[in-house]
């Protein structure tokens, strides 16, 4: 096994956008596709490091780039002020996600019939953004994600399924934004599913989250069955 890297550049109108691409070189063929969506800071390396275990697991797996090449957040003063415009304007979230999803396709080791996207908190929303247009891909992957709707999406039918593995004591995402959400789904037709973790706050899957003021706290247990569910939910989608 001899996971590759590779940096690709890719355009929204006049925006630079660099993604990051890994996969096997150790396989022969085109693999399934897995856009990761970043979190409120941008691409980063833990992001890109999502990106290489999906590539460990067998498929092709593409880190988006939201906010422009080489646009980072350095605090969640920073991160809040780059992700605001984009929950301002699902309408441009969307079509920067469908531009990153389209650019993962045309990559060479993507088999650009079999493809997904998991989405990491700001990233989580993303996806369920993503599902919410009526985007032809075959599931999403939502990590302790934000699940306010979109408000242009009413009445679209959702073809990927849905997978949304949340901590129940999330403070950004409460009980009752989940019945929100699987009232939301269900009206949209899709095949959905919701994975809650007891005594779990966001972030869970982040080994450096450790704000409980903030609720953001990293769950290793959490983060565990997490990442089992998501390779179940893959296996499914992609072999069936």
């Amino acid at each position: 096994m001899t996971i590759q890297n590779r940096l690709v550049d890719y355009h929204d109108g006049d925006v630079v956008l660099e993604g990051m691409l890994a996969w096997d070189d150790a396989m022969d063929g085109p693999r399934p596709g897995v856009l990761v969506s970043h979190a409120w800071g941008g691409r980063s390396d833990f992001e890109d490091g999502k990106a290489n275990v999906l590539a460990e697991f067998g498929y092709a797996a593409f880190a988006l780039d939201l906010y422009g090449k080489g646009v980072r957040g350095a605090g969640p003063e920073e991160n809040a002020a780059l992700m605001q415009p984009f929950l301002d304007d699902r309408v441009m979230l969307q079509r920067r996600l469908l531009v990153s999803l389209d650019t993962m396709r045309q990559q060479d080791p993507v088999d650009a019939g079999k493809v997904a996207a998991i989405g990491i908190c700001f990233g989580g929303l993303c996806v369920l953004d993503i599902a919410r247009t009526g985007a032809d891909l075959d599931g999403v992957v939502s990590f302790h994600g934000l699940f306010a709707p979109a408000g242009n999406t009413e009445g679209n039918t959702i073809r990927a399924k849905v997978l949304a593995l949340h901590g129940w004591d999330d403070p950004m995402a409460t009980p009752e934004n989940v019945l929100a959400l699987s009232e939301e789904l269900t009206a949209m037709g899709a095949d959905w599913q919701l994975h809650a973790y007891g005594n779990t706050m966001h972030a869970f899957t982040n080994p450096a989250a450790n704000d409980r003021q903030m609720g953001t706290v990293y769950d290793a247990t959490a983060d565990r069955r997490s990442s089992r569910s998501m390779q179940n939910f893959l296996e499914e989608i992609f072999n069936g």
